[in-house]
């Protein structure tokens, strides 16, 4: 049995009021905690896995689960990603074995992983998962590829790598790469819809590159380099493909224009018709099939959440003297929470339990308690009261009526906007010459008031909340400004030491000047408002990140393969390969004038730049033809694949996240759930004023336990702990995901369903697809 739980002493006693009637086995085992905790721990991450309910399976779902072990799973990914850098061609050269040793040692690690989870679930359901089909495959393709090119290596014979391009889908198959699935199964879901698009869309490529034949080719029209101007068909079509990007315009149109500026008009049309029109028909059919089949898909995370914390409340039930509804006490609650989130405070947990248990009966309903996962993503922020110490030790002074002069003047709206403009007005400074006297020596000034600011807000507000976790804009500001007074004193001594500036030092200082400048877009509520959208937004962006990167990974690994090699980069401006790249082929080509010899597949990390490149599409054209120039004319497919997948795919899916997630943050207001813990926190006189913490960036990056600094006010009759909900702050994208599509589900999704359950007493999760 669990312990009696802590009482916070503002938080009155949840358990009060009607007890539970002993009618029937409330005597709960670990056993039943520890099972409870799992299904609440995955209702609340949307974790879907069909685990055996066996105790000794439940042990190893909950060791499979510990963070430590899903940090390592991720150290080891990366490490197997990263081998890239010293594998043939490295940027740091290492010995074979050595890489085929650290590769050897991540397979192992993948498959300790995998056999640990083979031991959570039943052993039908392992083999019916295609993430583990797809997991094992890559492991004994990756394993037959490094013995075969290990052999080949030593006989000394040509060999290619191929199973390279298989190590992202271990990031994806993951059962903790739900997301990035996720991601994948939204441009699966989007393809059939895309596809139509993109085939008319190709078919009036494909017909005004007839038509541009047609008109143009008997002309005996020169490019700029002197070469035949639309006279190869499959040319021209590449040329208007690029031209939808806009990478060669007008330079595509100048021989026509030139020639006659009538020719203008079938270059206007097609942009137009292609450009405009059907770039913008992608991304609305991007954004509608996205937005319908994510919402399809939440709506089963929804019934599988419900589902799981159903299971939950079916092992803690106790039955009433009587009959009735069964429910679960308070006691046994409190030892589930404080297992499933040990980081939350006793009075954290006394708050959601008085949201649960509103009429304070002492034990909650079916209904009540699946709204728990719901309540654990709600972020509660815990603030404690302590009085200044300056306050303990000189009492007299500190409740002066100069002091508290100084105190008002210092909490007042005014001297924030005093030091906005002194920020500006050092902006303006920043900008002049540093060479005049008086305008280098005003930094000094600046710097001094910069540093009576910070000791004015030290006086008046408590140091350890000024230093909280929460205040994010006092760390900022404090450490930039004694970083800028270190890094202009050092600068000052190597100056009048001997004449010698560091151009580094000064490098780091005028860094340091520009990122003061940042603070007063806190002071604007419009700008405000849209970065705090952006950070709370922020986790949900960083899943189509690791979708670029797997994106980006197979295109460079497959890049290396094709192109390693061919172009070449000189830092000796004097050598005279330098002029065409270290390759005679492009001789006189815009790729070599323009100095793109830098963009190859040389390594890992020049073929991320030139991807980079690639993806914003200026210059594109004249990369793609580069690499065809020194190979064959067919590269270009691997160009236009890495576009459209890219480019046309994954940015407008991207683009249709944020649209509608940043619609949801900036318009909407918080959910029911939301509303009912601050009404509770109100009716608890727990609240934090709203004038203690405004709804300014440092609201966007609160934590769960921090410091209120008094400031002058006495806190002796405040409640030493005060709870604030943060500003639509989610724990998971899932959570995130839930609140964009909440006024679009159906009711029953959140209603009370009966669940299902086969003989053995194991939970069957809804079915996702994988990616």
């Amino acid at each position: 049995m669990s312990e009696p739980a802590e009482k916070s002493e503002n938080i009155p006693d949840a358990s009060a009021g009607k007890g539970i009637p002993n009618g029937g086995s409330p005597a709960k085992t670990q056993e039943d905690f520890d099972l409870a905790t799992i299904y609440v721990s995955d209702a609340q991450y949307n974790r879907n896995i069909y685990f055996d309910t066996s105790p000794q399976a439940v042990r190893l779902y909950l060791l499979y689960n510990h963070w430590v072990l899903k940090v390592l799973l991720y150290f080891f990914i990366l490490v197997n990603l990263s081998l890239a850098v010293f594998e043939e061609p490295a940027v740091v050269s290492l010995p074979l074995w050595a890489t085929m040793l650290v590769e050897l040692l991540c397979l192992l690690v993948f498959t300790i992983r995998l056999v640990h989870y083979a031991k959570v679930i039943p052993r039908d359901k392992f083999w019916k998962d295609p993430k583990n089909i797809c997991i094992i495959a890559v492991l004994l393709l990756t394993l037959i590829d490094m013995i075969i090119y290990g052999a080949l290596k030593a006989a000394n014979c040509y060999s290619v790598r191929w199973s390279r391009v298989l190590r992202p889908l271990l990031l994806i198959n993951v059962t903790e790469g739900r997301q990035l699935r996720r991601a994948f199964r939204s441009i699966r879901n989007a393809l059939p819809e895309i596809s139509y698009v993109f085939v008319l869309f190709i078919f009036s490529v494909l017909i005004f590159s007839l038509m541009g034949l047609k008109l143009l080719s008997k002309r005996g029209l020169k490019t700029i380099e002197g070469t035949s101007y639309f006279t190869n068909y499959l040319e021209i079509v590449f040329e208007l493909y690029v031209l939808v990007t806009t990478a060669n315009s007008p330079d595509v149109m100048m021989p026509a224009y030139n020639a006659n500026s009538i020719f203008a008009l079938f270059f206007i049309l097609y942009i137009l018709i292609n450009t405009y029109i059907f770039m913008s028909v992608f991304l609305a059919v991007v954004f509608n099939n996205y937005k319908k089949y994510l919402k399809e898909e939440i709506r089963q995370l929804v019934r599988a959440k419900r589902h799981k914390m159903a299971r939950a409340f079916a092992v803690l039930q106790e039955q009433m003297e009587g009959g009735g509804q069964p429910v679960v006490s308070h006691e046994n609650w409190n030892k589930m929470v404080q297992q499933a989130r040990p980081d939350i405070s006793s009075a954290h947990r006394e708050l959601l339990w008085r949201v649960c248990d509103d009429n304070n009966q002492g034990f909650i309903g079916k209904v009540a308690f699946v709204q728990l996962a719901d309540l654990l993503n709600i972020e509660v922020i815990t603030l404690k009261s302590r009085p200044h110490p300056l306050h303990c030790l000189i009492p007299t002074f500190y409740e002066s009526r100069p002091s508290r002069l100084l105190c008002r003047v210092v909490q007042h709206r005014g001297f924030v906007i005093t030091f906005d403009l002194i920020i500006l007005v050092n902006a303006v400074f920043i900008g002049l010459d540093e060479e005049n006297p008086l305008i280098s020596n005003s930094e000094w000034v600046f710097l001094a008031l910069y540093v009576l600011e910070i000791l004015l807000k030290l006086y008046v507000f408590e140091p350890r909340g000024f230093f909280s976790k929460h205040s994010f804009w006092n760390w900022f500001d404090t450490i930039v400004v004694v970083a800028a007074l270190i890094a202009t004193i050092i600068n000052s001594a190597l100056k009048s030491s001997g004449g010698y500036t560091s151009r580094q030092v000064l490098d780091i200082v005028f860094i340091l000047r520009v990122l003061r400048l940042i603070r007063v877009v806190d002071s604007i509520k419009r700008f405000r408002a849209i970065i705090n959208t952006l950070i709370r937004i922020g986790p949900a962006i960083l899943t189509f990140g690791q979708l670029i990167l797997v994106v980006y990974y197979i295109f460079a690994m497959v890049g290396m393969e094709l192109f390693k090699n061919k172009v070449k980069f000189y830092e000796d401006p004097s050598n005279p390969e330098k002029a065409y790249c270290g390759n005679p082929l492009l001789k006189n080509s815009t790729f070599a004038q323009l100095d793109y010899c830098k963009n190859n597949f040389n390594n890992v990390i020049s073929s991320f730049i030139l991807l980079l490149e690639l993806t914003v599409v200026n210059q594109w054209h004249v990369l793609s033809n580069g690499f065809a120039t020194v190979t064959h004319k067919s590269a270009l497919i691997f160009f236009v694949l890495f576009h459209v997948m890219v480019v046309i795919i994954i940015i407008n899916i991207f683009v249709a996240f944020v649209l509608e997630a940043f619609f949801v943050e900036y318009s909407v207001g918080k959910g029911d759930l939301q509303t009912s813990l601050e009404r509770k926190i109100e009716e608890l006189e727990l609240a934090v004023a709203q004038e203690k913490l405004e709804d300014n960036l440092v609201n966007a990056m609160e934590t769960t336990d921090n410091d209120l600094g008094s400031g002058q006010s006495p806190t002796a009759n405040l409640p030493s702990l005060l709870f604030k909900v943060a500003s639509k702050r989610y724990r998971t994208v899932d959570a995130l995901l839930q609140r964009m599509f909440e006024a679009d589900l159906d009711p029953e999704d959140f209603a009370e369903n009966d669940i299902p359950e086969d003989q053995t007493g194991n939970f069957a999760n809804p079915t996702f697809g994988a990616a």
